[in-house]
């Protein structure tokens, strides 16, 4: 009997590393970037609809007055492309419950549209091969690819060529939110601006980062974190510096704002270290709120 309503959760993402190359001629950037999936979920629920009825979508959680609710919303896309590529009629109802931060450089979006995908596949009983589904995600968004696989993985290309990476173990984060999300675009475009003019290398991946992972060691970790997109992020949201300089100086391992911001991640000893560090942030009045995690996660998938 087929189904009539899907739940799949898919976690947030952090770049452990985010090396930013020179300006493509389609305008993206070439990147080598290190994703990590963290146990910050949203849970995407697909429902079945009357014939015609269509796509609708709704969404409930924290910072949700900035989700659009139509047909720009990539988990909406999301369900669209894969009704065009199978040959169905996308009468679905998705429903989104949001604990990923909206805008906060944590793939949330990107996360939703792996999830309908997901969703969907299963709603529909399409049974779509996992490469079909890269290749959807990947026309979806550079991030959209890795929120379908979790784990832990390096990205090239746009970062929606993946090579899966062997991580020892789990680490300990304390995310801090930020009242207000920052364009990704924004982000970008300042990065280019503040590199006009100047030599910018291809992006590599450190040989250090990549230690650190296959020995599960999370100082080496902390000491490994680098984000090219920083600077533009401080840039455009001076306070952002402050939080990373609180973080530090409350004894986190490292400090790195997520992709294009404004969340700020931070890498504990343990569950202990990961509480003060949080404590001190929620003090400090430099964030609106801080979420703590233990990952990496699983990527999306039925619950």
């Amino acid at each position: 009997m087929a189904a009539k309503e899907v739940t799949v959760r898919v976690p947030a993402k952090v770049n452990l590393q985010l090396s930013v190359g020179p300006r493509r001629e389609d305008g993206f950037h070439e990147l080598a970037t290190v994703f990590h999936s963290v146990a910050l979920h949203d849970d995407v629920t697909a429902i079945r609809q009357p014939a015609g009825s269509g796509i609708s979508l709704t969404c409930d959680g924290e910072g949700v007055a900035e989700v659009p609710l139509d047909s720009s919303n990539l988990a909406w896309k999301a369900a669209q492309l894969l009704a065009d590529a199978s040959g169905v009629t996308a009468d679905v109802a998705l429903r989104i419950h949001k604990q990923i931060p909206v805008a906060g450089g944590m793939a949330g979006g990107s996360a939703d549209a792996a999830g309908a995908l997901i969703a969907c596949d299963a709603l529909w009983g399409l049974h779509t091969p996992k490469q079909e589904l890269h290749e959807i995600a990947a026309v979806l968004g550079s991030d959209v690819p890795f929120s379908l696989h979790g784990g832990t993985a390096i990205g090239s290309g746009r970062g929606e060529q993946l090579t899966p990476v062997l991580a020892k173990g789990s680490f300990h984060w304390v995310f801090a939110l930020a009242s207000e999300g920052l364009s990704t675009a924004a982000v970008y475009q300042e990065c280019d601006r503040l590199r006009e003019g100047k030599h910018v290398p291809d992006p590599y991946v450190s040989d250090n980062l990549m230690h650190a992972l296959r020995v599960g060691d999370p100082v080496l970790l902390g000491k490994s974190l680098d984000n090219d997109l920083q600077q533009a992020a401080f840039s455009l949201r001076p306070a952002l510096q402050r939080v990373i300089e609180a973080g530090e100086e409350a004894g986190a391992l490292g400090g790195i704002v997520s992709g294009s911001g404004p969340t700020c991640a931070f890498i504990a000893r343990d569950a202990d270290h990961a509480l003060d560090i949080a404590v001190a942030l929620t003090s400090s009045g430099l964030v609106r709120s801080v979420k703590r995690s233990f990952g990496p996660a699983h990527g999306a998938r039925v619950i």
